[in-house]
């Protein structure tokens, strides 16, 4: 067998397989999470429901609320090199404009997310 006829067989298989990968699990193969800063927007948006009392003053101080937060969160930008680990902690360092405006926000959650799932607004810059 030739490289041509190896090659084309090769891409229809491909073609194929894609197809039905397609089909059996449909958008998920194309909206994952692959890269971090993905995956932490992905899990920020989905588990961010509370904040701090310092936090919720300055969120009422600019009439936002974490709804609208969690809604601009997927063009936000995650600065890692400002992100912190400690032994059970992972606190993010965010940009986000919201209603025109950036803010940098600090927001902690527990790296074993079995104990608890939930991230919480730390602080509003």
């Amino acid at each position: 067998m030739d490289l041509r006829r190896r090659l084309t067989l090769y891409l229809f298989g491909l073609i194929i397989g894609g197809i039905v990968a397609y089909l059996m699990y449909g958008q998920r193969i194309t909206s994952g999470a692959w890269l971090p800063e993905a995956k932490v927007k992905l899990r920020l948006i989905n588990t961010l429901t509370r904040s701090t009392p310092a936090a919720q003053v300055e969120l009422d101080a600019r009439a936002i609320d974490l709804r609208v937060l969690r809604g601009a969160l997927p063009n936000a930008g995650v600065r890692f090199t400002d992100s912190r680990r400690t032994s059970d902690s992972l606190i993010y360092a965010v940009d986000v404009t919201v209603h025109g405006k950036p803010m940098h926000l600090t927001i902690g959650a527990l790296r074993d997310s079995d104990r608890d799932s939930t991230a919480t607004l730390l602080g509003i810059r």
